[in-house]
């Protein structure tokens, strides 16, 4: 079968009108606006590229921030204007009350379904690009949540030169919620397994970004998966195609190392070595695990979220009933 044959322009222009629409039967909906606690965010670079902020005082409120630069260097970058210039850009473009306030909300979702879980202290900082590609990190020893604002300056934004074009994507404020999701969405999903077939490795994947549903349940689906609109509605006008190839290839339950690569990791496209790979949506078997995630809820909705982390990727995969149709 020549592998997709159609390109669905139809079926794009329907779903590109629906990608950012909340779904008005989502099971994972809750009200938390009664138990949502204010999520106080400080900016470090704020006060370190403030001269009038002495260096002493500064690195004895933030011992952690110098890590091992050496006090003259640090000094030094304290007065570098293209950094300080880089800094003052990127937290320009965020809204910070409103972050605050999307934090809040999140948080109180994690809570609600992992009760032991507590607000982290909230950092935003800026790495003067160095840490631009993987701009939200956390330290769970501390319990502390860190923010770098320069990867988030926008799709193409000039000081972006350089980077690849698939990663600038998703470095746009709108993106700050999903990415921050994810981070505390793989503290709570337990490996199963050996996680050396592909099943095992998409169903992983899906178990995060339903995760990220319950985490982030009004949050549109593109941007839970570093995608664009048009991306995203590659993906589901070609969900039937991307799970026909992978039956079709014996790809379900194969063990091939290269296979992460071409369907999980980052990069500009999937790698079906087809005609169609510079069309297809990148890290397409993230999506399909999703699916399958999605679908298993469907017919069994009465199963506990818990419950369903701890299940291994071939019970979820059987009792999903997964088969997607053109």
């Amino acid at each position: 079968m020549k592998f997709f044959k159609y390109l669905f322009f139809s079926a794009l222009f329907l779903m590109s009108s629906n990608s950012c629409q909340k779904n008005n039967t989502n099971r994972w909906e809750i009200d938390v606006k009664d138990t949502a606690q204010k999520v106080d965010i400080t900016d470090i670079s704020k006060e370190f590229y403030d001269s009038s902020v002495p260096l002493e005082t500064f690195i004895q409120k933030y011992p952690w921030f110098q890590g091992t630069v050496p006090n003259d260097e640090f000094a030094l970058r304290r007065n570098d204007t293209e950094e300080s210039k880089i800094y003052k850009e990127a937290i320009s473009k965020i809204d910070v009350t409103k972050l605050q306030s999307n934090l809040s909300q999140l948080f109180a979702h994690i809570k609600y379904y992992f009760p032991d879980f507590v607000n982290p202290k909230v950092f935003l900082y800026s790495s003067a690009l160095q840490g631009a590609l993987e701009p939200v990190f956390y330290k769970p020893q501390e319990n502390l949540l860190f923010i770098d604002v320069t990867g988030f300056m926008g799709d193409n934004n000039p000081n972006y030169k350089g980077m690849e074009n698939y990663f600038q994507k998703s470095m746009n404020p709108q993106n700050i919620l999903a990415k921050v999701s994810v981070v505390f969405a793989e503290l709570f999903v337990p490996i199963t397994g050996d996680q050396q077939k592909f099943i095992d490795q998409i169903v992983y994947e899906g178990k995060i970004m339903i995760l990220q549903d319950t985490f982030l349940p009004s949050e549109p689906d593109f941007l839970k998966m570093n995608y664009t609109p048009a991306q995203y509605d590659w993906a589901k006008a070609n969900e039937a195609n991307v799970w026909n190839y992978f039956v079709e290839n014996n790809l379900i339950f194969s063990d091939d190392t290269r296979l992460p690569e071409r369907f999980i990791k980052p990069g500009p496209f999937s790698k079906f070595y087809t005609e169609i790979d510079n069309e297809s949506s990148p890290q397409i078997g993230i999506f399909t695990g999703w699916q399958i995630c999605k679908k298993f809820f469907v017919e069994n909705p009465k199963t506990k979220l818990q419950d369903f982390l701890k299940m291994n990727a071939q019970e979820i995969f059987n009792q999903s009933n997964y088969k997607p149709k053109n």
